[in-house]
């Protein structure tokens, strides 16, 4: 089994304005585009949302890997994750919201599974420190 692996994505054109985007192995090909509340046309991806779905999928990996490490089943998983692009000031900043739901646990263990992922998922330990982050925790 690898022990790493990196991802090769290349941009080209106008970046997040009406840039495409394109992984070396070509499953991942999309347009990009400014949202509508920034001016933009709002008619394809944007990066925020790419790293909202890639820190979801991620932080889903952990919450599976905590729980075996716990020996609990979890009878369903599910994760919206919000990330925020504000500015102000001349200034760009982010802020992210985990809302975490999972089923077949009490409250207590989904709070304590969201806790684990977040120790666990590289794009926590990515972000931490460096962008307010909000994990709501539900037991379904």
């Amino acid at each position: 089994m690898p022990n790493s692996y990196t991802a090769v994505v290349n941009v080209t054109g106008e970046g997040r304005n009406g840039g495409r985007v394109r992984s070396d192995d070509h499953l991942l090909e999309t347009s990009l585009s400014l949202p509508k509340e920034f001016g933009g046309a709002g008619t394809a991806t944007n990066p925020e949302q790419l790293f909202a779905a890639g820190w979801a999928a991620c932080f889903l990996g952990a919450v599976r890997r905590a729980a075996a490490e716990r020996e609990v089943k979890l009878s369903s998983t599910e994760i919206n994750a919000e990330i925020t692009l504000s500015h102000s000031d001349g200034e760009y900043s982010l802020a992210a919201v985990l809302n975490l739901e999972l089923g077949g646990v009490d409250q207590d263990m989904a709070t304590e599974l969201a806790n684990a992922a977040h120790r666990l998922c590289p794009y926590s330990k990515a972000t931490r420190g460096n962008i307010p982050v909000t994990i709501n925790a539900t037991a379904v």
